[in-house]
């Protein structure tokens, strides 16, 4: 009788950890679609799709008459591109056009997320399509929560003027130990290994953090910060990890990283 329960448990748990490795993107992606006429209502945003293999992504792209700059902008998990665009005016003010680009299944783009390599892929295919009209102006790239493991591989690679990580995490293999600590680490598809990223980026580097963040500790970016020695790491008092734009020493210090260039 103890074996046969034992036997039932068993092979219950091998499912579930089957259906965590198979179905492992409904636990890490969490997309909301856009109406066909987004973002009509928006001035001075064009909508942009981009092809990539097997798919199209949308990316709305806010354009000046004289930018400084372009913001190439990487979002979280969940929402889609109106969701993390924010206030306009703070790029207009900046004098910094913005890209936005949602991931396979986001908003308007087709298809669906189906590995970390396609991620990769889809993030440096989007930004050779843009880089060409910013040649001789400046270049960030913006990485908030999930993105920030896509901006620090692309970062890594095209070397911008100044990379912002946003609520940044060391890898996903940590985030799931965290918060899931009876699942096996081989499991995971999307290792997501900031850290191996950070430190091959050769310009400025700027972390932002909450410090009541719930969801992906402080000290990720703390470590992070570490293995660039000349990166700014800008602590916010009481923000958690979806407030934090919300709060005034966020926008500044973007702002005045902006300022800077």
């Amino acid at each position: 009788m103890v074996a046969t329960v034992f036997g039932i448990s068993a092979t219950a748990f091998l499912g579930l950890l089957g259906l965590v490795y198979l179905r492992q993107e409904k636990l890490l992606f969490f997309p909301e679609p856009l109406p066909d006429d987004f973002p009509r209502a928006m001035p001075d945003f064009e909508p942009v799709s981009i092809r990539v293999e097997g798919a199209t992504l949308f990316a709305v792209h806010l354009k000046l008459p004289q930018p400084k700059g372009v913001v190439f902008f990487l979002h979280g998990n969940a929402g889609n591109v109106k969701d993390w665009i924010g206030d306009p005016q703070f790029y207009r003010t900046a004098n910094f056009d913005l890209v936005m680009i949602d991931y396979r299944g986001y908003g308007r783009s087709s298809g669906r997320i189906e590995s970390e390599t396609q991620l990769h892929s889809d993030v440096a295919v989007a930004w050779e399509q843009i880089a060409v009209r910013y040649q001789h102006l400046r270049k960030v790239v913006y990485g908030r929560s999930l993105g920030t493991a896509l901006a620090a591989r692309l970062a890594a690679r095209i070397q911008p003027d100044l990379t912002v990580l946003v609520s940044a995490y060391w890898s996903i293999a940590e985030l799931a130990r965290l918060h899931y600590p009876l699942l096996p680490s081989f499991l995971l598809r999307y290792p997501m290994m900031t850290f191996k990223d950070i430190g091959r980026i050769d310009k400025r580097v700027l972390l932002i953090h909450g410090d009541q963040d719930r969801l992906i500790p402080f000290e990720h970016s703390e470590r992070l910060r570490a293995l660039v020695p000349d990166a700014e790491l800008v602590r916010v008092t009481g923000a958690g990890h979806n407030d934090l734009q919300d709060f005034d020493q966020y926008l500044q210090a973007i702002a005045g990283a902006l300022a800077r260039l």
